[in-house]
């Protein structure tokens, strides 16, 4: 009888430490190195135009038109790339196979609105990311939309290329990946270069 009260003691003192490490003290202690080292995707990174962890349409946007021609553009993000609605998407990709008839029209039909606008697009202006929420684009895909934006907005090509080279972030911690850009920022630096 004294065996079983230990052994239920025991159990029960092992609940209540496992219960404060695992549901309080990792928590606080996950909280607290995400505020140390990553503040600004720990806070949500919320600007007045969107999130730049987030791919979203520019706030100029409406359901007229697929392609704006005075703001940069990112990488397609729903299951079909040509609705621009404005609306927030759910995260994920299309799951289209590759060689998926849907894809391809898709693809072909988005590649026919940026010759309209006056672009060659690179291969990431016209497929999905895995995520299908990227946030940010290549210099590349950057550079081949300056003659369209310049066009639609007056803004000399240098001065466009002066802002992108701006707004080129390095690899992440120096050798991660490759540069990019957040489409967002891009577009707040362009809106503030209108001005």
């Amino acid at each position: 009888m004294r065996s079983m009260f230990s052994n239920i003691s025991r159990s029960l003192v092992a609940i209540v430490v496992i219960t404060l490490f695992f549901g309080f003290l990792y928590a606080f202690a996950g909280t607290g190195v995400a505020q140390l080292f990553f503040r600004h995707q720990a806070d949500g990174s919320i600007s007045a135009n969107g999130s730049t962890l987030i791919g979203q349409n520019w706030n100029g946007y409406s359901t007229t038109k697929i392609l704006h021609p005075q703001w940069f553009h990112g990488r397609p993000d729903e299951d079909n790339p040509l609705v621009a609605t404005g609306k927030p998407g759910e995260s994920g990709s299309s799951n289209l196979a590759p060689r998926s008839k849907v894809l391809l029209e898709n693809v072909h039909a988005l590649v026919v609105a940026w010759h309209k606008v006056g672009v060659d697009p690179t291969t990431d202006l016209v497929t999905s990311s895995g995520s299908g929420i990227d946030p940010d684009i290549s210099s590349a895909d950057a550079l081949v939309q300056i003659p369209m934006v310049s066009k639609a907005t007056g803004i000399s090509p240098s001065r466009l290329r002066t802002l992108i080279k701006q707004e080129t972030n390095g690899a992440q911690l120096g050798f991660l990946g490759a540069p990019y850009i957040v489409v967002l920022q891009l577009n707040e630096a362009l809106a503030k270069l209108e001005k």
